[in-house]
């Protein structure tokens, strides 16, 4: 049965002493998450791929809150030495992570590879985050209430993850690719889940998504694709700041629900945390393992969670 919790952004409660790392912090989904943290008095490190673009969105931000305590970073999740120069940069200044909000990603994009050889979609939503999370969990564990939230999308059910062909090298389909790399970022943070809690660790790891959301998370996609998503978004997509709601509650809300996809609730009723039963090979704990085991060796971080 689903749930809903009487929560909505009213209720995002002071975050004052708190530090989240957000990807992909300089559009879409990311902006919304960074302005609404940081105007509850939370230092957001704006982990970006374009620093100029992530500097002239701090700046705006500012504008509205003067004192936002914001932090642009470079980040490229593609480019896993971007990744650990990001998390050696934290681990260096000993900054304690409260959260960790994997919301930077790619959609829909013609097929190109990622240095380890890897599809694009796949390596950036869910390679660089793996990686990322691993090298920061012995910060998070030192945080308050830590937890790492993982965004992921209703369209895990139509990915299909095969672990004998991460370059998509026998078919390739922009749209597959996307669901698939979603797939694989449910399956990432619910064996992290398993992981943490067999090591008694007090990092927490949830799964939130937005629904559909108006975005532009298609921009490079095929024009035909592009004006699709653009039609879809008009007739049931959320304003960002609605979308981001289910995924600040799980940034911030002790409470919130660790194996479940924490969802918007479905239009047009109104904006509420949802907490949804996962179904189909996201459920599949075998498959979790294996591809945890293929992310260590194409990466080459396997961290160990802290108890």
């Amino acid at each position: 049965m689903t749930r809903t919790a009487a929560w909505n952004l009213t209720d995002l409660r002071d975050q004052t002493g708190r530090t989240v790392v957000v990807t992909g912090a300089s559009s879409g989904l990311g902006v919304a998450i960074t302005r609404h943290l940081a105007a509850r008095g939370a230092r957001v490190i704006m982990a970006v791929r374009d620093t100029g673009k992530g500097g002239r969105v701090r700046d705006r931000l500012r504008a509205e809150h003067p004192k936002a305590d914001l932090d642009v970073r470079h980040l490229d999740l593609l480019d896993l030495d971007t990744v650990h120069r990001f998390a050696d940069g934290l681990r260096a200044e000993r900054v304690a992570v409260d959260a960790l909000v994997s919301n930077g990603g790619i959609g829909n994009v013609p097929r190109r590879l990622s240095p380890q050889g890897v599809e694009s979609q796949l390596a950036t939503n869910h390679l660089g985050h793996f990686a990322l999370t691993g090298l920061l969990l012995d910060r998070l564990a030192e945080g308050r209430d830590p937890a790492v939230v993982t965004v992921a999308s209703g369209l895990y059910r139509l990915g299909r993850l095969d672990l004998d062909d991460l370059a998509a090298e026998r078919r390739y389909s922009p749209g597959r690719a996307y669901a698939t790399s979603k797939l694989a970022n449910v399956l990432f943070a619910l064996e992290l889940d398993r992981r943490l809690r067999a090591a008694g660790s007090p990092v927490r790891s949830l799964l939130a998504h937005p629904g559909v959301a108006r975005t532009d998370l298609n921009r490079e996609a095929p024009l035909l694709d592009r004006a699709v998503g653009r039609l879809l978004g008009l007739l049931l997509g959320r304003p960002v700041d609605d979308a981001v709601t289910s995924i600040l509650y799980a940034a911030t809300e002790p409470a919130a629900p660790t194996g479940r996809h924490i969802g918007p609730g479905r239009p047009p009723r109104p904006t509420r945390p949802t907490f949804e039963t996962l179904t189909g090979a996201a459920t599949d704990p075998d498959l979790a393992a294996r591809l945890w085991a293929r992310s260590a060796q194409l990466t080459g971080v396997d961290v160990a969670p802290a108890c």
